[in-house]
């Protein structure tokens, strides 16, 4: 921004949020010499300061600091109070109505604008004694407003759970600030909380004590016996459950306990209420021979067994890789469903996963998060808005699709939408990668044994012919695939650096895969194991929008934080956001309305309003959300994801680029999962011997989970 000042312009950098141009600043910090721009000022503090005279405040008001107040009214407004104007504003706000064409009702809406910027303020400055910076303290502002107040004496360590911008450290450093000492029961509890709640958010449910004491004690610079007196104390207050398992004291957070445990009981309970219909081994063999006429096809030994199966379960698993006819045979279920008369229901994890299902069944398919109407409560814990009752789903079976991206917390609330008696039918590949959020499922209930489970092998013959899911299914037996032929639907350009590797990203993208296969830039996804790194998501969407999408005159953009949004980019929903709302059209007029855009949703951005501080964004359903732009940080740009983000989804052509990375995200899985995701071609750019890599790599870190044994206890005691 630039500053006037006695000695002219200064061009100033640092962050300025909810400053307002003819406002009076004061600043800290120092003069810089910018190799571009030459001699710049960095800030490292800014305040607002009262205009002191009438001038002052004839530019503050003109310049729309003041909601209301433009440059004609500011005039009046000064010419009438004069250098009293700014203390009139904030002690005697009523005597505006003084002023011809001021209502008592306009001061009061002006007042409470002036009020608010300077409750803002305070609030910045206020923080800012104890080490926050302005850009930490402005976001905390905006996320709670005059309650950070409350949340800095009573609960500093909320910080961290609340506000994705604030790591442990930083609240435990504002914290240690505000006084609570390093070996506190108080921080020692907030410590293993926030380490708990960092496991859960890579996929474990629980963690055995011993790590967990020495994940603690390392966070806060403490001893492991420091931290093991805290676990008792923690159950008996109920942030924490603690119980023995095969690898010694297990120490979960309470909900995930919980809902294991709920998960595991309703499944049982399903299973053993489920009242098959009445018709023996040789009905059942009729039954199925008259679907596979109706079908025109012979469904194969396996897919005849869960044909069968399914007919006589209340919990029934099908899985299977790629091109082992699991679409064939929930076809062939669907069949039976609609001869038996049984009102049923398809849904998926995500809105990519559910339109795939509904174009591969053709029939209806919503996400879990539509069909279960999941909304929060007033303590931010997911449940179900069906009706003032909560009434439960009114169907005979429930088919889900992609399970292995389902979490456990999911899983839950599912089991809660359940009737017994109702038949679940549970679909997917188990050697994917199991879900984002903590747990893993469908792996979980598989290997309980509780329940009948069907795992085709048999690739059909059409099928191999594709070399995306004759070299998958070799990637999953560990099998490394020749590489040394460059087939037209899976092949290996090897190029040494990632430079190299950017550059023929986009030749690809721009021009020869257009032109050699006829597909747009819509339909080609980049997919990497990383976030970080040169051929991270990060750098990987920076190089594609600033190449694909460039700036232009036509073309409104924003930058929110360290991301920069533009008419025209694709972008993805990051997190689960309940009370979201969009509207699908049919022309101008809404057709459909709801609630609730979710993790992993994918759309393009139609339009910035810098007026109104609003973006629209188009997402791939059809569904039209406007978000502010305080709202944007649920947003990622998504010309590139990561492979965990793509589970439930395909591609026409997906592009690869593997060089290097972490151990624990270059393994089987990770390579499995993404050839997995394409339709028509896989490139892979970068090293065969990455690739080797990923294939000998079997699995990714041991996730601890106890979905199966809590299965298992209810197997014991009914």
């Amino acid at each position: 921004m630039n500053l006037t000042a006695e000695d002219g312009d200064i061009t100033c950098v640092g962050c300025a949020r909810d400053f307002s141009v003819g406002e009076t600043v004061e600043m800290e910090g120092e003069y810089v010499e910018h190799p571009v721009y030459g001699r710049q000022f960095k800030f490292t503090s800014l305040k607002a300061i009262a205009p002191e005279d009438r001038i002052s405040v004839l530019r503050y008001l003109s310049s729309g600091a003041v909601k209301g107040v433009g440059p004609k009214l500011a005039e009046k407004i000064v010419e009438r109070f004069g250098d009293d104007t700014f203390r009139i504003l904030e002690e005697e706000p009523e005597r505006l109505a003084e002023i011809k064409g001021i209502s008592m009702r306009m001061a009061m809406e002006i007042t409470d604008r002036m009020v608010e910027r300077r409750d803002a303020r305070k609030a910045v400055i206020f923080m800012q004694e104890y080490g926050i910076s302005l850009n930490l303290a402005t976001k905390l502002y905006e996320f709670y407003g005059m309650e950070i107040y409350n949340v800095l004496r009573t609960n500093p360590y909320r910080l961290a759970d609340d506000v994705p911008a604030v790591g442990f450290r930083t609240a435990d450093a504002i914290a240690r600030k505000l006084g609570i000492e390093e070996d506190s029961v108080y921080r020692i509890h907030c410590g293993v909380a926030f380490e708990l709640e960092r496991l859960a958010a890579e996929g474990h449910c629980y963690c055995p004590a011993r790590l967990l004491c020495a994940g603690a004690a390392e966070l806060l610079g403490l001893d492991e016996a420091d931290i093991e007196p805290a676990l008792p104390d923690m159950a008996m207050e109920g942030r924490i459950y603690l119980k023995e398992g095969s690898d010694g004291l297990r120490v979960y957070l309470k909900s995930y306990y919980q809902a294991e445990l709920f998960s595991a009981k309703r499944l049982t309970e399903l299973r053993d209420t489920f009242v098959p219909r009445e018709a023996g081994p040789e009905d059942r063999q009729r039954l199925i021979e008259s679907i596979e006429e109706e079908m025109s096809m012979e469904l194969e030994s396996l897919q005849r067994q869960a044909l069968s199966d399914c007919m006589t379960s209340g919990v029934f698993i099908l899985s299977g890789g790629p091109g082992t006819g699991k679409t064939t045979t929930i076809h062939a279920i669907i069949k039976w469903l609609e001869k038996e008369g049984m009102e049923f229901a398809l849904a998926a994890p995500t809105g990519r996963a559910a339109r795939r299902m509904k174009e591969t069944t053709g029939y209806e398919a919503q996400t879990l998060h539509r069909l279960l109407e999941i909304g929060m409560d007033e303590d931010g814990n997911s449940r179900i808005y069906r009706s003032e009752d909560r009434e439960p789903l009114e169907i005979d079976t429930l088919i889900v699709d992609e399970v292995s991206m389902v979490d456990i917390h999911l899983l839950r609330t599912l089991m809660n939408a359940l009737v017994n008696g109702t038949q679940l039918i549970l679909v997917g590949d188990v050697d994917q990668l199991p879900s984002v959020g903590p747990g893993q499922v469908l792996k979980d209930i598989m290997d309980s044994g509780a329940f009948a489970a069907i795992r085709l092998k048999q690739v059909f013959r059409q099928a191999k012919n594709s070399h995306i899911v004759s070299y998958a299914h070799m990637i999953n037996s560990g099998q490394m695939p020749d590489l040394s032929v460059k087939y037209p639907d899976f092949f290996l350009l090897e190029k040494d650096s990632a430079e190299l590797i950017l550059a023929y990203i986009y030749q690809l993208v721009s021009d020869v895969l257009p032109r050699k296969l006829g597909v747009s830039g819509a339909d080609i996804q980049l997919l990497t194991p990383m976030k970080k790194g040169n051929l991270g998501v990060e750098q990987l969407n920076s190089f594609m929008q600033e190449h694909c999408n460039p700036p232009s005159d036509g073309k409104m953009e924003y930058s929110y934080g360290s991301s920069l949004f533009r008419e025209g980019d694709r972008v993805m929903q990051i997190k689960n956001d309940y009370d979201l709302e969009w509207d699908i059209y049919a022309g101008n007029i809404s057709v459909e309305k709801g609630k609730g855009v979710f993790n992993g949703d994918t759309g393009i951005v139609d339009e910035i309003n810098a007026y109104l501080k609003i973006m629209k964004v188009i997402f791939d359903d059809g569904r039209v959300v406007y978000y502010e732009f305080s709202r944007l940080d649920e947003l990622d740009l998504a010309y590139a994801v990561t492979v965990h983000k793509s589970q439930g989804s395909e591609y026409p052509v997906v592009i690869l680029p593997l060089l290097s990375g972490p151990q624990m995200l270059f393994h089987r899985n990770i390579l499995y999962t993404a050839v997995t995701r394409a339709k028509q071609c896989v490139i892979i750019l970068g090293s065969a011997a990455a690739v080797h890599r990923m294939v000998e790599t079997e699995t990714a870190a041991k996730r601890y989970t106890s979905l199966s044994e809590r299965i298992k206890e209810f197997e014991t005691t009914s």
